[in-house]
This record gives structure tokens, sequence and C-alpha cells, in this order.
């Protein structure tokens, strides 16, 4: 797979210097493809938040590098501008960041920042409305007067239409009901399926990166202590648990099966541990 981000050797430290100094990542390498879904777990203060704004350039590795298709972020400050537009970073809660007086024009607001021309722009926020499932009549209201959902879906939207090639987003559905959640997470993959983007997503939600992403990178204490499919990190619970991780729900049921006796295989999703009760069953009334 065509490697789209590459971080070498990365190292970041706050505060260097003073008697405040932390350091916050620690020799972090890894390589990400064009197109994958990964996911980014660790418990807090591990470095997770400190990785997402390196990705984009918003922090300067005190050392290492970060490669986009191959160039180094940070070898001048074009190509360090143009990273900010191509690896898009939507925050926590980034309904906060809503600003403007329509939803079209905080839509459009970083399209603008581009320097695009006025039809290009046009395009850019309706099919990014599109994505998040805006209609043609909110692009005319004011955001402030939507849900708090919806107005999650303005702020992905004003980064979606910027066209990123690799969108990186810190807990996209904190704090929405389940329906809210499914469809934010629909409206993700639904990206990333259209413009073959890279996604990178933070969640404290096992369940979520276990059925969604296709690797999963894990921070503990401002290392890069794993980096596999799904299955082979789950697969390391008692680990994770040492970190002070959760591991899926239907993971846990089927360890402690195992505990029991019974000869099952490790599952990380509902439809595997459906499938593989499905095959006890049949196996039984044969």
């Amino acid at each position: 797979m065509e490697p789209i981000l590459e971080i070498k050797d990365l190292s970041y430290i706050y505060s260097a210097g003073t008697p405040f100094e932390h350091k916050a990542l620690d020799h972090v390498s890894f390589s990400v493809g064009r197109g994958e879904f990964i996911g980014i777990i660790g418990h807090t203060g591990s470095g997770k938040s400190t990785l997402m704004q390196q990705l984009n350039g918003l922090l300067k590795p005190t050392s290492g590098q970060v490669f986009l298709g191959g160039q180094d972020i940070w070898s001048d400050k074009k190509f360090t501008r143009q990273a900010r537009f191509r690896v898009g970073l939507v925050f926590q809660y980034p309904e906060y960041q809503i600003f403007e007086e329509t939803v079209y024009r905080d839509i459009a607001f970083g399209p603008k920042n581009m320097g695009l021309p006025e039809k290009e722009i046009d395009r850019r926020v309706r099919e990014a409305a599109g994505f998040v499932g805006l209609t043609e009549e909110q692009l005319n209201v004011s955001p402030f007067d939507l849900s708090g959902g919806q107005k999650r879906r303005v702020a992905i939207a004003g980064v979606i239409a910027m066209e990123p090639e690799v969108l990186i987003l810190d807990e996209p559905t904190a704090g929405l009901d389940p329906t809210g959640r499914e469809d934010i997470l629909g409206n993700i993959e639904a990206y990333r399926k259209a413009k073959n983007a890279t996604i990178m997503m933070v969640s404290h939600s096992m369940e979520d990166v276990a059925r969604l992403t296709e690797r999963l990178l894990v921070l503990n204490g401002s290392h890069l202590a794993m980096d596999g499919t799904p299955a082979e990190v789950f697969a390391r619970a008692p680990e994770l648990q040492d970190m002070g991780l959760g591991i899926p729900q239907v993971t846990k049921v089927f360890l402690e099966l195992q505990k029991l006796g019974l000869n099952v295989p490790n599952v990380y999703t509902i439809d595997q541990a459906v499938a593989e009760l499905k095959a006890i069953r049949e196996r039984k009334s044969c």
C-alpha cells in the first residue's frame, strides 16, 4: 500500500529546558497507507493529541520527522501550509469552533483560505454538506440554530470541504446519542470511500475501533506500544488492561467462555460473536 504519511523517530517535549519539561512523544515511528482507516487508542496523557497535531504541522517535532507524500512537512514554509490543508484535523467537540453567520459560510471558510475560485468553493461546500447529511435549506441558516449533532456535522463538513487526503478526528462521536454516533461514523466512512482518503480516528470506544478500523495504534507513556490489526491488538487483552485501556465487551465475554473451558476463538465485534455462536449451535445439532 502506498504510504501517504511516514513518521520517523518522532519525539516531542513540552516546555523543554524548564522545570515543567514533559516528553509527550518518545521516538515514535510508523507509516500510514493511502486509504487506510486507522484507530488511535491510549489512556489520557499517552500522547494521542500531541501526535495528531504533529501530523498536520500544528506542532513541530523536537526531533524526528513527519513526511507527507514523501516530503518532510517542515522542509519549507509553503509545504507546511499545504500540509495543513492536505491533512485535515477535527478536534474533539469541533462545534465549539463554529463562528460564521450561516452554515454555508462556515463550511466555506477553509476553501476560501485555500484561495480557490468561487465556483470551486461552492462545489466543495455543497459536496461536503452532502457527505455529512446537511440539507440545502440548512446551508442558509445560522449554525447556532442547529442541534448539537447538526453543529458537529457542520464542523466536520468544514474540514471535509478542504478535501484532505488524510482526515484525523479526535473522538468525533463524543457526547452524541447512539443514532447520532452511527450517523457521524457513516458520514466519515462515506467520505473515505468517495475520495480514497485516509482516516485516523482517536476514540475511547473499543467497540467503534474494533468494528470500523483496519489497524490500531496504541500509545502508552509517550511510546507506540502496539501497531496491528484489531484482531492482533485485542488478542493482547491483558496488556491493554495493564495500560488502563478497555477491550470490547464482546471480547470480555469470549475470554470468560475460554476460562470456562469452551473452545472459542478471540472475537472483537458483535458480528464475529454471532457467527461463532451460530457455528457452535450448528455443531451441537449435528
